[in-house]
């Protein structure tokens, strides 16, 4: 039960002043519906300003406060500005410009003879110095002269800076006092305030230290719900699978293993033979053979006369998983079934009684395989397949399926930067496939002006007469998902007045139903141009798709370029990938799309990709929603984290868990930042 004193930060935004049915639509946008979620709404930047007598003291560019004088109101004809002529104590004289229906508001706050204090930024027109939209306008120069620094914040449609100021100082009004849970030491040494005035002070100007603390709050809750996972886990009784090696030594397969994935079998068959159930991370770039792995893991489960489940986060990967495996399989002799959500009438009993009386070895799916009409003979063995599609939540309640808790193995294709692989997986061990198979062909890369786009169309229209298919992948539009759809359905109607019914379009707002055929009309070689969003699945499987175009590709994270790039060059045929630059490139744009043309390595891309954003988009997996920090910064994760963890560490081990006094105000720390799974880790927690 999350602890009363947390009970005023989570209440409905609603019940804050001047929040009715029309606010709490912007609000919800920006994920602020709770009151902790707008005190946490940390400020963008500042606006400094400086208070002037009169404008001569000002320069250009300048934000500053200054008491104007309104002499003349101008409106114009048709669409041009509203102007209110104004002028300061000696004399100079200023337009006070608004455009649109803010003109409105011109009249009311501006009469002719009446001083008012101005907050804006002086620029020039023509000859003439000019404010537009000031920032604020009032009779009190008291009023104005507190702010001269000033948070900016994020909004959406329908908020502005002075309501979400508002309701963050209502907020922050609310804070509870709470004990501290940082280490006393630490808590001296580096001199910060307590939480409560850390978070006020967030919000009014350039605290370092106060921000600091915050990003360190996070990433302690954070570190400790993990450590608790993987307490818990080793507390828990597992069996272990100690194999004999008759199945695996009847796989033919058409190739020999890498040092890297011999390592890592080696790695997860010493785990299986334990009897603490494994939890362990298969970190393997796209194509680095992370299924072969995954199958000797779930043979050595056979041999030991257990069942195996593979976990897909769609139903086109459970399906291309399923065919992969049964193909590889086949000489052993293994039974394996596919399960999602589909199937129904005869052929899902006739699934489900094999997995009771163990005539099934393997079975493959979406979570579908988890439901609880869902029942092993025994379960030995899980692996989930693109590991951050699925929380430590879920994957605690797929552990509890088995008649002792199953082995786990996490596979992802998302390279992690090391530094960052605590932050998501410190509960786990790391294996990492960071060779690739043999006669893996690389990836042509070249880069090409958004100028040359019909000299692509015309590419892509030689490229299908040959018999082959394409991807077409349109822009990230700002952070507005509506614009990037968008984007891709005008890209589709382009091209689908060129190509017809060879073109399908696939985006995030699509009916799961219409997505899937769509994707398996291009999978089945029907469809030869599959335009999408970024939401083309992790590890769709199409060999003869081996041309990828990324359009405005510097507008992407490195990360992310490199997933959709994986996405050609499975088949034997030589694979392209093309990335259209828009117009504008900045320093770190063009250094991304050189770095993809320089390598195909997935860790030493994460790396630079750290170093490059510095902020932003966390390890390439936004777009699933995971992102684990709202507050920390890459920079301060970098920095932070293992001083998080290492004070996690001392906190279970030394300062007596969560039952001694810091302990308890660890607990309010884990509901506070909603890790309470790691709390519920603990028996009766």
């Amino acid at each position: 039960m999350r602890p009363d004193i947390l009970n005023p930060l989570f209440i409905e935004a609603a019940t804050l002043d001047g929040v009715g049915p029309k606010m709490q639509k912007p609000l919800d946008k920006l994920g602020l519906s709770r009151v902790r979620d707008i005190a946490y709404h940390l400020p963008e930047r500042f606006v400094t300003r400086r208070a002037v007598h009169n404008l001569d003291e000002a320069s250009v560019g300048e934000q500053v406060v200054v008491a104007l004088t309104p002499t003349q109101h101008k409106a114009s004809s048709g669409r041009g500005p509203y102007r209110v002529l104004a002028q300061d104590e000696i004399g100079n004289i200023c337009s006070i410009t608004y455009f649109g229906r803010a003109s409105y508001t011109a009249k009311k706050l501006l009469p002719v003879g009446e001083k008012r204090w101005i907050a804006g930024r002086i620029d020039q027109y023509g000859q003439m110095l000019q404010i537009t939209h000031p920032d604020h306008v009032v009779a009190d120069s008291a009023d104005t002269l507190t702010r001269l620094c000033e948070p900016v914040y994020a909004l959406s449609e329908g908020l502005t800076q002075p309501r979400i100021s508002g309701l963050v100082a209502q907020a922050l009004e609310r804070l509870p006092e709470l004990p501290e849970w940082i280490e006393k030491g630490q808590f001296n040494a580096e001199q910060w305030p307590d939480w409560r005035d850390a978070l006020k002070l967030a919000h009014l100007g350039e605290h370092e230290s106060a921000r600091e603390r915050l990003a360190y709050d996070e990433l302690l809750a954070n570190s400790l719900a993990l450590l608790l996972v993987r307490a818990d886990n080793r507390q828990r009784k597992g069996q272990p699978l100690i194999g004999d090696g008759h199945l695996r030594a009847k796989l033919e397969l058409p190739y020999t293993l890498t040092g890297a994935q011999s390592r890592s079998v080696d790695e997860i068959e010493g785990d299986l033979a334990q009897d603490t159930p494994m939890l362990r991370l298969l970190q393997g770039d796209v194509g680095a053979g992370k299924t072969v792995v995954a199958l000797k893991a779930m043979l050595i489960a056979a041999e030991a006369g257990k069942q195996a489940a593979l976990l897909a986060p769609t139903e086109i990967l459970a399906r291309q998983h399923f065919e992969t495996l049964r193909a590889m399989a086949r000489p052993t002799g293994v039974e394996v079934a596919l399960l999602t959500g589909r199937d129904k009438g005869k052929a899902r009993e006739s699934i489900l009684m094999g997995l009771l009386d163990g005539s099934i070895d393997i079975v493959v799916g979406t979570h579908a395989i988890f439901q609880d009409s869902v029942a092993y003979r025994d379960l030995g063995l899980v692996v989930i397949d693109e590991q951050h599609r699925f929380g430590v939540a879920q994957r605690i309640m797929l552990t509890n399926k088995g008649k002792s808790t199953p082995h786990t193995l996490a596979m992802t294709a998302t390279p992690i930067p090391r530094t960052l692989t605590l932050a998501q997986y410190g509960e786990m061990d790391v294996s990492r496939l960071d060779e690739m198979p043999p006669g893996r062909q690389p990836i042509d890369t070249r880069v090409v002006a958004q100028e040359r786009l019909d000299d692509v169309v015309s590419a892509v229209e030689r490229h299908i007469a040959s018999g082959q298919q394409a991807y077409w992948v349109c822009p990230m539009v700002r952070e507005n998902e509506t614009e990037d759809i968008a984007a891709a359905e005008a890209r589709y109607a382009g091209l689908k007045e060129r190509f017809g019914d060879d073109v399908v379009l696939v985006h995030g707002q699509l009916k799961p139903e219409l997505k899937d055929a769509a994707m398996e009309r291009f999978a089945g070689g029907y469809a030869k141009v599959l335009v999408a969003t970024t939401v083309i699945e992790v590890g769709v499987d199409v060999p003869s798709a081996t041309l990828m175009i990324i359009e405005q590709a510097e507008r992407f994270g490195l990360a992310q370029l490199h997933q959709l790039r994986g996405r050609v060059g499975r088949g034997s045929e030589k694979s392209v990938c093309l990335l259209v630059r828009g117009g504008a490139l900045s320093e770190t744009g063009r250094e991304r799309l050189a770095l993809m043309r320089e390598t195909q390595d997935g860790f030493r891309l994460a790396e630079e990709d750290l170093r490059l954003r510095g902020g932003g988009e966390l390890l390439g997996t936004r777009q699933s929603g995971d992102a684990p920090f709202r507050i920390a910064t890459l920079e301060q994760i970098t920095r932070l984290l293992p001083k998080a963890h290492d004070d996690a560490k001392i906190l279970l081990e030394r300062d007596g868990g969560l039952a001694g006094s810091r302990g308890e105000a660890a607990r309010i720390l884990l509901y506070l930042f909603e890790r309470d799974w790691g709390v519920q880790m603990l028996r009766g927690g």
